[in-house]
Parts: structure tokens; sequence; C-alpha cells
């Protein structure tokens, strides 16, 4: 979904560059990117060749270069269903009140200081529910105490990967802009189709582990919860990935035929699934792989969002051309 229309932007949070693909395949140019975990660097080093910078919570936003765009996928565990029961048990903080949900602040606060035309955050879709929308409400209203106006949409990556993704993506303009949210277009390509014919049998469940998860999920059948694992369809498409697959790769298992272990996803597999191409590095361990994966956005998706913007700015830049020139002819009578 290329777009004609040129636009800068700055990626907070980068990761391992999925929104950034997503906004170049739209016309976008990155001219600021920041991560903090060294992994998740070496990828994006070895992949675009550039260095992010560090540490956003302790960078003067006055520092990040001009921008059209601001695009931020924020840290996501302090809000998803896995991060909050997980704090719970722990008796830690979830949402705003854990750390990581501090970083929306540091997204707000680069708006202010950098007042961009436009931007993109994503999510995992659970955001707008915790605490009964409250926590989802707030963002909004911080959002808009900025200056723009908000849309937001829960869009599934469906059609453009063998995965069913929900994700939240929240879109604002400081311009009236007519922008609605595309209806995420594709082929729906069946899982098969990203998986190797040939891989290493390391990535094939022992009998220890294939034991473990069967046990769990017959536990949770009889506690009427459902939970466990999933051989997938590979005519059809997969559970979302989570950053957790390296564990055990519970959620998405190939099936290997009857009296054989099943098997989790290649990182190359997991890559496919997420929408990079073959070309994309993975200079990581197989655990931060999954990891980075798994915590990443479908960059089909994005280039679909942000062909959608661009065009919104393209119109407000043309405008403003014509308003500037009005100026001028008036004041040179």
């Amino acid at each position: 979904m290329a777009s004609s229309r040129k636009f800068a932007f700055a990626d907070l949070f980068c990761g391992i560059g999925g929104m950034r693909l997503g906004l170049e395949q739209a016309g976008g140019r990155c001219v600021y990117s920041s991560e903090i975990n060294k992994y998740a660097v070496e990828t994006y080093m070895e992949n675009f060749g550039d260095v992010p910078a560090g540490d956003i919570t302790i960078t003067d936003a006055k520092d990040v270069p001009d921008h059209d765009v601001l695009a931020a996928g924020f840290p996501c565990q302090p809000f998803s269903l896995a991060g909050i029961s997980k704090r719970n048990s722990l008796n830690r903080p979830s949402g705003f009140s854990g750390q990581d949900g501090t970083l929306f602040n540091d997204i707000v606060r680069v708006l202010k200081a950098k007042r961009p035309q436009a931007f993109l955050l994503e999510n995992v879709k659970n955001l707008k529910s915790i605490g009964s929308g409250r926590t989802f409400r707030r963002m909004v209203r911080d959002l808009e105490g900025c200056g723009y106006t908000v849309k937001h949409a829960v869009l599934d990556a469906r059609a453009v990967v063998p995965q069913h993704r929900e994700r939240l993506f929240i879109v604002g303009f400081g311009h009236d802009a007519d922008f609605e949210f595309p209806d995420i277009r594709g082929r729906n390509p069946p899982l098969r189709e990203i998986l190797e014919p040939d891989y290493d049998p390391k990535y094939v469940l022992t009998d220890g582990v294939w034991a473990a998860l069967r046990r769990h999920k017959a536990a949770s059948m009889a506690r009427g919860s459902g939970f466990g694992y999933g051989i997938a369809d590979q005519d059809g498409a997969s559970r979302t990935m989570s950053r957790r697959y390296y564990k055990d790769g519970a959620e998405i298992l190939i099936a290997r035929g009857r009296g054989r272990n099943p098997r989790r996803l290649t990182p190359r597999e997991c890559a496919r699934l997420m929408g990079f191409g073959d070309g994309f590095a993975i200079p990581v361990s197989d655990t931060q792989a999954y990891r980075q994966f798994g915590n990443s956005v479908v960059p089909g998706v994005v280039a679909q969002i942000g062909a959608r913007m661009a065009e919104c700015l393209y119109r407000e830049q043309v405008v403003v051309a014509r308003r500037r020139r009005l100026r001028n002819r008036q004041a040179n009578r």
C-alpha cells in the first residue's frame, strides 16, 4: 500500500522497526527513532543501519527533530490481559500505575514540544477496557488536550498475514482532517504459505513439554476456562502470537502427523507470520527473536493506515499553500 505522498516521522519505542517499515511503505521518511532494549537495537541496526536514540524518558523533547507524524507502539505489557494478571498476582501496579504505563506521558510530552501535524499510536485492544475504560478515556483526553482530534479503531491483521492479530490504533490530527481508518485489505494468506519445508528438530516439542501442555489444557477444560495449547489450522489463520512464544510455543503449534509431537514456529516463520519479508535479518537468539516478533506490529497494517494519513497530510499542505499564495497576492496589491 505505497503512497506518493511524502512525510517525515519520528518513531518512539521503535522495537525492531515494524512501524517504520509500514510508514516507509506509505511514503514516510524516518528522522528519529528511540529504543532501549539492547537486543531490539541490535536487530534494528542490522536492518536499517541506524542506531536508535536511547531512553526517551530522559531525552529533552526539544532534541527530537521536527517531524510531520509521531509514531509510537508504546509498551503494551501494563495494559495486556496477561500483563495485568501477572502484575496483580505479584501485587505490582499495572496500567498507568505501572512504570511502563507512564511512558505514554512521554508521548504527550513530545507532542506538546514538537507539535507534529499528526500521530499514530498502537497498543493491545484491551487498553480500551481496563479500569472500566477509565484509563483509555484519560489517554484520549490527554491527547485532545495537546490540540488533536483523536480517532481510534481495533483492526485485525488477518487480511495481510495468516494470523488473527487485533490491535488498537489511535490516530490524531492537529487540523481538520477527514481521516477514516481503512478496511484492512489483503488476500487472507493461509498459514501453510509461511511454513518452512525443512526445520531444525530443536523446534519439535520434547515429550516432557508436550505432556505438560496436554495436562494443562485438560485441567483448564475441566475448570471451564478453555485455556491451553492450540494446534494451528494450516489452511487458515493462527491465534495471536505473543512475546511469551519463546517459552513453549503453546498458542501456535504445528502438527506433524499422528503419533508425532507438534513443533513451534521457527523465528523465520514468526517473521513471516508478522509480515516481515525474508530479507529482514534476524541477528539475535531464538528467544529474543520470539520476543521481538511477538511484541511487534504488522507493517502491512501500518502501511494502509499510513497511506490514509499521508493523503490527509497532503490535502492540508495544499490548503496551507493556497492560503499562503492568497495572502501574498493580497499583500502585493
